[in-house]
């Protein structure tokens, strides 16, 4: 880390802050898929990846940076819910709003770095997604710096239950397990396939195409958050070798994920981010099977 770092993480936030939370994390999606399909065809590593996972990551000057504006401005009487990542934020023509994104784009890539010097979490050593747990730490920061309602929220007229009516889910229309499951080993299936052919790019480019799938709610289309879905699955493919463990985790993800919402988001007045807990926990999991030999001992088609 150098004041260079510094220097595009906190424009990156202010940039993200500017454009919208979700905006700013499609953006991240399109650049992953650049990046997947050129190392592919080339069969070379790219230090591309250091911008949509390092300076305008979802944990520096893209999402989070975004969700801790947002959750700002709400708290000044400026948006009505500090939830609204869709909502881009230079509109509002408040220059402390995109200062707090700066700030926290900056945080963000501090606790990125402080966690990739723990030898567990280290490049090429990883147990976890450092990206992802840094959005959680961030929105958890953000929650407890701007919000009102405590880390879990605060559940109305006395639900406490991990079920609450289907208008408080996080996503309604893809709330209920039925569906959950259905979306969780199809897309395991397609996002296994993808880490199957083309190992650790494929699992990228899984992630990507989930991630800028998202553009579209933007025009009111109900298409999946599935990127939590995507990037385990793909990645317990690359270890395995198997649609049916893709399968399998892709299911367990998406339970997951809604899971998460319930008790951590649709009572809060801040966003803390289902996906980025869900892609920490699994992947996590996944690499700890991978490295216990677990795949090889239970061989799947």
């Amino acid at each position: 880390m150098n004041s260079f770092d510094i220097l595009v993480a906190f424009g990156g936030g202010v940039f993200g802050a500017a454009v919208g939370a979700l905006a700013a994390f499609e953006f991240v999606g399109i650049l992953v898929i650049v990046m997947a399909i050129v190392q592919i065809i080339t069969g070379a590593p790219s230090d591309f990846i250091l911008f949509p996972f390092g300076f305008f990551g979802p944990h520096t000057g893209g999402f989070a940076a975004g969700v801790a504006a947002t959750a700002y401005a709400a708290k000044k009487g400026m948006l009505s819910s500090g939830r609204d990542i869709t909502a881009g934020l230079s509109g509002l023509g408040a220059y402390d709003v995109l200062l707090i994104g700066g700030i926290f784009g900056v945080l963000g890539y501090a606790v990125a770095w402080g966690l990739n010097q723990i030898p567990a979490f280290a490049p090429g050593y990883a147990w976890t997604d450092t990206v992802a747990l840094t959005v959680v730490i961030s929105g958890m920061v953000v929650r407890l710096a701007f919000g009102k309602t405590g880390l879990l929220g605060k559940p109305e007229l006395g639900i406490r239950h991990c079920y609450p009516p289907q208008d408080k889910c996080w996503m309604p229309y893809h709330s209920r397990i039925p569906q959950l499951s259905v979306l969780g080993v199809g897309i395991g299936l397609m996002a296994g396939y993808l880490g199957h052919k083309f190992g650790g790019d494929g699992a990228l480019l899984a992630f990507g195409l989930s991630a800028f799938s998202l553009i579209f709610l933007h025009f009111n289309t109900q298409v999946p958050v599935s990127h939590h879905i995507a990037l385990p699955a793909a990645l317990a493919a690359v270890f395995s070798q198997s649609l049916i463990w893709a399968a399998i985790v892709g299911l367990l993800c998406a339970l997951l994920g809604e899971f998460v919402s319930r008790v951590f988001l649709v009572h809060g007045d801040t966003h803390i981010d289902p996906p980025a807990m869900t892609i920490a926990i699994m992947t996590t999991l996944v690499n700890l099977l991978a490295m216990l030999g677990f795949f090889t001992l239970l061989p799947l088609l």
